[in-house]
């Protein structure tokens, strides 16, 4: 066996739901071609009643946007959602330019420090680590520093 198959890797928590990671992640999505209205995650066709097109394209979304609302997870999920070292978490709907609201796991703060209106920026971070010892990834929120925000 090769060092490459001994040494672990990242992978997403799902297929197809974002595409690079750290600051450079972007969350894939669809929009419709007819009516341009816009999924995440991806959808198969456009689900706008008044659209008789329906035909969609990927689109990506994400890299920044503002939290729109957010609560603490303060229980644990059932065991098909897995987390190492499971605690509470800040989950914030977050609000990018294009209109969309993401639900994501929030990152980078107490949650005492969140305030509707904040910027936010996409990053990844592992959720868990599989069987073979490969980080999951999952896609989360974190505020924007003061520094980022600078003129």
């Amino acid at each position: 066996m090769s060092a490459t198959h001994l040494r672990p890797t990242t992978r997403p928590v799902a297929a197809g739901i974002f595409q690079g990671s750290g600051p450079q992640t972007l969350l894939v999505g669809t929009r419709c071609t007819s009516c341009a209205s816009l999924y995440f995650p991806q959808s198969l066709s456009c689900r706008n009643p008044q659209c008789q097109d329906k035909k969609i394209e990927q689109a990506l979304f994400g890299q920044r946007g503002r939290l729109y609302s957010y609560t603490v997870q303060a229980y644990r999920p059932p065991p098909l959602f897995q987390m190492d070292d499971w605690a509470p978490y800040a989950l914030g709907l977050v609000e990018l330019p294009e209109g969309l609201r993401v639900m994501a796991m929030l990152t980078g703060c107490p949650a005492a420090d969140l305030r509707i209106g904040m910027e936010m920026e996409l990053t990844t971070e592992a959720l868990y680590r599989d069987a073979d010892g490969n980080a999951v990834l999952t896609y989360k929120y974190r505020p924007v520093s003061d520094s980022q925000n600078a003129p």
